[in-house]
């Protein structure tokens, strides 16, 4: 159930010791089925080209994920069970209540969560666009360039007919991390013009890049934010990594993914109304993030050191 966000230092709930070790029973039942099984196949040197991506190329723990925190709006009892899990810097106990301390959020920590806000805000305020159709995957293989998951999956068209698909289409990648992954005879292609310098200029919310990156502004704006907004982006994002390599050229047949096949005209139909449904839940998840945001850093700036 969506958490409310409400003031990060006048806790609206607290949580008794059987309560939340329950959330925290839960939490990790939510979220163990996918580290697990990354433990597993790392452990025996396999790979996932879909599922993998949400461990390696976001840069946040198994273990840390695995691990619950309350919503900004809740405090705990200040149990002993409590004062070994939730311990100092990040927390702090009065009068019989265990909370997050806001004077344990770094300079460094407000600075990039008011980044965060900021590219958030910029975001959500952009009309969304739908006309990519998941081309970036195939722009990253044009023309036999870096085909990165040969190995375990070889495309499901000859080279010769993704590079005319590639060729066939408008490319309208927003994202600067999808586009710099391109093969450098398709970057021309690209009819938007992406920079790092100016990589957040057109983001906007109808991106299946920029929605999967809310699990990225949740898990660095961790333990404030809460498990249970972190966890709900964290299965956007899976949702969303899914969709995205079900309309790439890679043949994910023989791991249970079934294609979305957007050289033809129903493949693009099904990407398309997809992709504007998760971009709808995206935008209820970015409002959520500005929110609890926007709360933390208000009572951060009233918070003396």
């Amino acid at each position: 159930m969506p958490e409310t966000a409400t003031h990060a230092s006048t806790p609206q709930r607290v949580l008794t010791t059987d309560e939340w070790q329950e959330r925290e029973r839960a939490h990790r039942s939510r979220i163990e089925p996918f580290t697990r099984a990354f433990r597993q196949r790392r452990a025996r040197g396999a790979s996932h080209p879909v599922l993998d991506f949400l461990f390696t190329y976001y840069h946040y723990s198994t273990g840390r994920l695995e691990s619950w925190h309350p919503a900004p709006g809740e405090a705990l009892e200040d149990s002993l069970a409590a004062q070994s899990r939730f311990r100092a810097p990040a927390y702090r106990a009065e009068q019989g209540v265990r909370r997050r301390d806001l004077r344990a959020i770094s300079d460094t920590q407000r600075s990039r969560m008011n980044e965060t806000r900021s590219l958030l805000q910029r975001t959500q305020s952009r009309v969304a666009q739908f006309g990519c159709f998941g081309l970036h995957e195939w722009a990253m293989v044009y023309g036999g360039h870096d085909v990165r998951h040969a190995s375990v999956a070889p495309l499901r068209l000859p080279q010769a007919q993704v590079d005319a698909f590639v060729e066939s289409r408008p490319i309208v990648c927003s994202h600067f991390d999808a586009f710099r992954f391109f093969a450098p005879a398709a970057r021309p292609l690209n009819r938007l013009p992406l920079a790092w310098e100016t990589r957040d200029d057109l983001e906007q919310p109808g991106c299946i890049h920029a929605n999967m990156d809310l699990y990225r502004w949740a898990y660095t704006s961790m333990p404030w934010v809460g498990s249970d907004l972190l966890a709900d982006c964290f299965e956007l994002a899976l949702a969303l990594r899914e969709l995205d390599m079900q309309a790439g050229p890679y043949d994910l047949r023989a791991f249970g993914v079934t294609p979305v096949c957007i050289e033809t005209a129903d493949g693009r139909e099904e990407y398309q109304r997809r992709q504007r449904a998760l971009s709808e839940r995206a935008a209820r998840l970015r409002e959520r993030l500005i929110v609890v945001l926007d709360d933390l850093l208000s009572f951060v700036a009233a918070t003396p050191s």
